[in-house]
């Protein structure tokens, strides 16, 4: 699995193209903006995008994925109790252990990890996981929003941490001091270390 990760919008928000080499088929998580940018990269690339993968309804998130899939015929697919506050069309409501198959090269697992919005999900595969607006790098998603519960969003970065500490964390929004991490690094040195039980002063 190919990754190329790509900064969009005004909120500092991270969208990824996933890609199988060997096919040329492509998924795309979280466009939330720069519809052109993320277009001209997949044809630059040569690529067939085949899924539009929603980590939550936030339209930061979202916000171009309805127009993606108008103008190269891909899937939108988001997690089932999110798919009522996004408002457009979905074509895969997705379920906690569902597998996403991109091309030959990519399979990918979904976690239902609520907390930040009912319908917050991980993509996670090939080492990495995408995880949106759950876990960023050193911190994580705000809870301050009426659908939102901060026991809950513990409850799934928990979840998210018995996987391999190897793992790559790739998050919905560059807030931390680097673009990605690992869940090892996260274990230590993430300011809900504490809090969300994986971390002993």
């Amino acid at each position: 699995m190919q990754v190329k990760q790509l900064k969009v919008g005004n909120m500092d928000n991270f969208c990824y193209i996933l890609f199988c080499s060997s096919t040329g088929k492509a998924a795309v998580i979280d466009p939330g903006s720069d519809e052109e940018m993320i277009l001209s990269e997949l044809s630059s690339l040569g690529l067939v995008l085949e899924y539009i993968l929603l980590t939550h309804f936030h339209y930061d998130h979202t916000d171009m994925a309805a127009s993606l899939r108008q103008r190269t015929g891909a899937r939108v697919a988001i997690h089932e109790a999110d798919a009522s506050f996004y408002e457009k069309q979905v074509d895969e409501p997705l379920r906690d252990g569902d597998i996403i198959q991109v091309g030959q090269e990519i399979r990918l697992q979904v976690l239902h990890t609520p907390g930040h919005t009912p319908g917050g999900a991980c993509y996670y595969g090939h080492g990495q996981i995408f995880t949106g607006d759950t876990l960023f790098v050193h911190d994580s998603g705000r809870t301050d929003f009426a659908y939102s519960h901060r026991p809950t969003l513990g409850a799934s970065i928990r979840r998210i941490m018995e996987l391999p500490e190897e793992t790559i964390l790739m998050p919905g929004h560059d807030y931390g001091p680097t673009p990605t991490s690992t869940l090892g690094q996260e274990k230590k040195h993430n300011i809900n270390a504490v809090e969300y039980g994986f971390h002993k002063p």
